[in-house]
């Protein structure tokens, strides 16, 4: 059973940074790229970042480039989001999710990813 789990969320002031972990088990994490998705209310999930399956390639929306940090450790199972310069509009449930051979081009779809995440809150207060 494939499961995705986060953590490190909570609460911080604007300008301010948090750091996010998803842990994967159930399957063989270096085969998959993964990526991570934000929800807030009343909008649309949205793509933040996706990091494919080596850590070599990376994509940011242009809400976060600059300020958030995508990696992975292979050998832990895990990728990390580092968020910087934090702002209240970067409130939102964060999702990891994973996917098998994502396509470059399709890297901001959420069709593409399979599994995903129970979300954790970051909330942002200005």
């Amino acid at each position: 059973q494939v499961q995705l789990v986060e953590s490190g969320g909570g609460l911080a002031q604007a300008g301010g940074s948090l750091r996010l972990s998803c842990t994967a088990s159930g399957l063989t994490f270096s085969n998959y790229d993964m990526a991570w998705f934000r929800q807030s209310p009343g909008k649309e999930n949205e793509f933040v970042v996706g990091i494919s399956w080596s850590g070599g390639t990376n994509a940011y929306s242009n809400a976060v480039k600059g300020r958030f940090t995508i990696s992975r450790d292979n050998a832990k199972n895990t990728v990390i989001l580092q968020l910087n310069s934090l702002k209240p509009e970067d409130t939102a449930v964060y999702y990891c999710a994973l996917g098998y051979k994502v396509s470059g081009s399709l890297i901001s779809q959420r069709l593409q990813y399979a599994y995903w995440g129970q979300g954790t809150q970051v909330t942002v207060s200005s």
